[in-house]
């Protein structure tokens, strides 16, 4: 049974983490630019801030989802913000400036950075809440070994597709030239600076 739960949450972790939104554009171009392993670094940060968000959602923590909730607004502020200025740096910059022999120099940055940016949209409990409470994990009746074995397998689901992303564009980082590196880092720059606008743009004080 307890494995089961964490088959469920490895399910729950790849599914959410699995559509695309400005973390998984931010993971795709630094994947091109930089390399796999600085994309799927990138995708860990996300991992563990959904691995911490199910963490609150499972072990029934309600005082601290009701502080994130309740601040929800200045952290989605933050969020946006933070996503409006790499946006803009990735927009203007240009290839000749990203040496390929510092690929691995920022592993550090990379993953603190999507870490951060994930946990600015504490709405994710939300959705952990519902789910688990479906599933009737952790403070919602099988105990805290479910709540364990579900929010191991969120971490491990997510990271998989983090996994499955950053190699999967990988390939194609090879068949990139200078002149397409400069078009990817336009695009990408373009689409996160116009998510930040509408993450900031739909901010209710």
């Amino acid at each position: 049974m307890a494995f089961g739960f964490f088959v469920k949450g490895v399910i729950i972790g790849f599914s959410i983490a699995a559509p695309v939104g400005p973390i998984g554009i931010l993971c795709i171009h630094r994947t091109l630019t930089y390399g796999r392993i600085t994309g799927f670094v990138s995708g860990l940060g996300a991992a563990t801030a959904d691995a911490f968000y199910a963490a609150v959602a499972a072990f029934g923590l309600a005082a601290i989802s009701r502080f994130l909730i309740a601040d929800q607004y200045w952290l989605r502020l933050f969020g946006g913000a933070f996503l409006l200025f790499l946006g803009i740096k990735i927009f203007l910059a240009k290839p000749g400036q990203m040496d390929p022999n510092h690929r691995h120099s920022g592993l550090g940055s990379a993953y603190l950075s999507t870490f951060i940016l994930t946990l600015t949209n504490p709405i994710t409990i939300v959705s952990y809440t519902a789910i688990f409470a479906g599933l009737g994990v952790g403070a919602f009746g099988h105990g805290m070994n479910s709540a364990v074995k579900v929010v191991s397998g969120t971490f491990i689901g997510s990271s998989i597709w983090w996994l499955t992303l950053s190699f999967g564009v990988g390939f194609i980082a090879n068949a990139l030239d200078e002149r397409g590196l400069r078009w990817i880092n336009r695009a990408a720059g373009a689409v996160i600076v116009l998510l930040a606008i509408l993450i900031m743009s739909e901010i209710r004080f």
